[in-house]
């Protein structure tokens, strides 16, 4: 059966507009991974100031000297060299700039890979491994 459409009375009530559920401010701040073209939520557990791709640990050069303060102006691809424990055990990722060269350490964040952290943490292995092996073929 037809739905039936009546006039709107002179006393009805127009509908509300409705807010946008989402909160605009951190939706604004979210970014786009440099390296693999992840969508990154900059919530993430165990960091304030989250400026590393999840994925591939890649990021760019935003902050100056505060975590967080995003005063840089190189706004260079930073990569992901090496990681480190500080004494208290908390796991630190270094990272490179490729347009300045400058280096800064990062926390990492409870939704980093796992992956990606162990390759890291282990690539002087590697390098040592590589290196052996081209002495060996002298």
């Amino acid at each position: 059966m037809p739905r039936r459409t009546r006039p709107r009375a002179q006393d009805q009530r127009r509908q509300r507009h409705k807010d946008v559920l989402h909160d605009q401010d951190r939706r604004a701040r979210d970014f786009r991974c440099v390296g693999c073209r992840l969508d990154v939520s900059v919530d993430a557990p165990g960091t304030a100031h989250r400026n590393h791709c999840p994925q591939c640990l890649a990021s760019l050069h935003v902050d100056r000297r505060i975590p967080g303060d995003r005063a840089s102006e190189c706004r260079g691809r930073m990569e992901a060299l090496a990681v480190f424990t500080r004494p208290d055990g908390e796991w630190m990722i270094v990272h490179q700039c490729l347009s300045c060269n400058e280096l800064s350490s990062n926390r990492i964040a409870g939704d980093d890979s796992a992956l990606a952290l162990m390759r890291l943490a282990l690539r002087p292995l590697q390098d040592t491994d590589r290196a052996s092996r081209t002495l060996i073929n002298l």
